[in-house]
């Protein structure tokens, strides 16, 4: 008689099993599927750590309807020609290759969460037992009467990396002196807070360095803006004349753009503008509310605790398209809240180890060559939201070597950032 080992033993019994049709063999048998939607900082940092940290034991599929994913954050560093666009261009090869993730080019359009599948434009279904959606931010169009999508051909707003960030840049390289651009800047609440200023300081260092006297006008919905201390003080210091930053209590009120003009319209007067910049308002992804995972202001409700929507325990929204208490909308925010809900999934579906959350943001900005400025602040759940617990500004005053020294702090951190979602 043939001995068994008991290796031998275990194979032996599991075919059995499986061929006599056991179901709960075969459920066993078949890994965890999670489905992100969305490759940016939020998607791609999700899908790296599912894929890494799960060691095997969990399906990922990333879902994005590019092959390559261009960094909004930096991209104000292209526009003002600091840095080429190949540069804030990313893949998924890595992603692929070295952690197993399924990436799957395409449109995300739809998500039946009864039957717990996302559904493609071309009409393939993609089951999932956890969902992820990360997918930004979408355009209000008509939040500036007179805007539109067609409109963003001649009018660009470039809050969505890619063809619109070299549009602006092409239109920008452009200008001539004597020429004027005229900026409207967007409502709370948007995607990276510092980044409308940012891009005026980038403008107007362009502008200088090419021996260009242009003016910039910005017209802004909002009272106050992040940093605007530390940039006005910028701008006075190296752009003097060239911006003018126009608030609600003198202009009035945004009234409507024609772009075929060139001009906005507001109570105070119409403002002309040989290249306008309009960002409009914005709101969660269209998959988002495609899902009935939004609220009355547009944007998602997650637990503090895990980014895991209110709505679906199913599906957890990260990055932009969440409300995420005192988090700005950041890159660094979506990355730091896709570790927590990827630690949460993991144990959903693993039965690993969940810790308390915790996140963290940093926003730098760029207001002359190595003059860089920075905000941020750590958070942690409190009453249901994320609140911050401690918080950091850069101070007018600062010395070169300070200010140099966080310019340096944040090209270190993009490098670490695009490598801890890419691979």
């Amino acid at each position: 008689m043939t001995k068994l080992t008991r290796r031998q033993f275990g194979l032996l019994t599991g075919a059995s099993a499986a061929a006599l049709g056991f179901p709960a063999l075969l459920r066993a048998q078949t890994k965890p599927r999670v489905v992100i939607v969305g490759g940016g900082a939020g998607g791609a940092t999700a899908a790296r750590y599912l894929a890494k940290d799960g060691k095997g034991e969990i399906d990922v599929t990333l879902i994005d309807d590019s092959d390559k994913f261009t960094t909004c954050f930096f991209s104000n560093l292209y526009l003002g020609g600091y840095r080429d666009f190949d540069s804030i261009t990313h893949g998924y090869d890595r992603l692929q290759s070295d952690y197993g993730v399924t990436k799957l080019t395409g449109m995300a359009v739809s998500v039946d969460r009864a039957a717990k599948t996302v559904e493609m434009a071309d009409g393939t279904s993609v089951a999932y037992d956890r969902l992820i959606l990360s997918p930004g931010i979408d355009l209000i169009w008509d939040s500036v009467p007179g805007y539109s999508k067609e409109a963003a051909e001649i009018a660009p707003h470039a809050w969505q990396a890619g063809p619109q960030t070299q549009l602006l840049k092409d239109k920008l390289d452009a200008i001539t002196s004597g020429q004027q651009v005229v900026m409207v800047a967007p409502p709370n609440p948007y995607r990276c807070p510092p980044g409308p200023y940012e891009r005026v300081s980038m403008m107007a260092h362009l502008f200088k360095s090419k021996g260009v006297d242009a003016k910039i006008i910005v017209l802004d919905p909002k009272e106050k803006f992040s940093k605007q201390g530390l940039f006005m003080a910028g701008w006075e210091k190296y752009y003097p004349g060239m911006v003018e930053w126009i608030g609600p209590d003198v202009h009035g009120g945004i009234k409507g753009v024609d772009v075929n003009a060139g001009t906005v319209e507001t109570d105070l007067d119409t403002f002309n503008g040989d290249l306008l910049n309009i960002i409009p308002a914005q709101k969660a992804g269209e998959i988002a509310s495609a899902a009935g995972l939004t609220d009355d202001s547009g944007f998602c409700p997650i637990v503090a605790e895990s980014m895991r929507s209110t709505i679906d325990e199913n599906i957890f929204v990260i990055g932009d398209a969440s409300i995420a208490g005192a988090m700005p909308k950041s890159g660094f925010s979506a990355n730091s809240q896709a570790k927590v809900a990827v630690m949460n999934i993991r144990g959903d579906l693993t039965g690993s180890k969940v810790f308390p959350a915790k996140y963290s943001n940093t926003c730098w900005s760029l207001i002359e060559t190595d003059d860089g400025v920075k905000v941020g602040a750590q958070y942690a759940p409190q009453d249901g939201k994320i609140a911050s617990t401690s918080s950091f500004i850069s101070e007018n005053g600062e010395s070169e070597a300070v200010r140099k020294a966080t310019y340096e702090e944040s090209l270190g951190w993009y490098k670490g950032i695009t490598t801890d979602m890419f691979g």
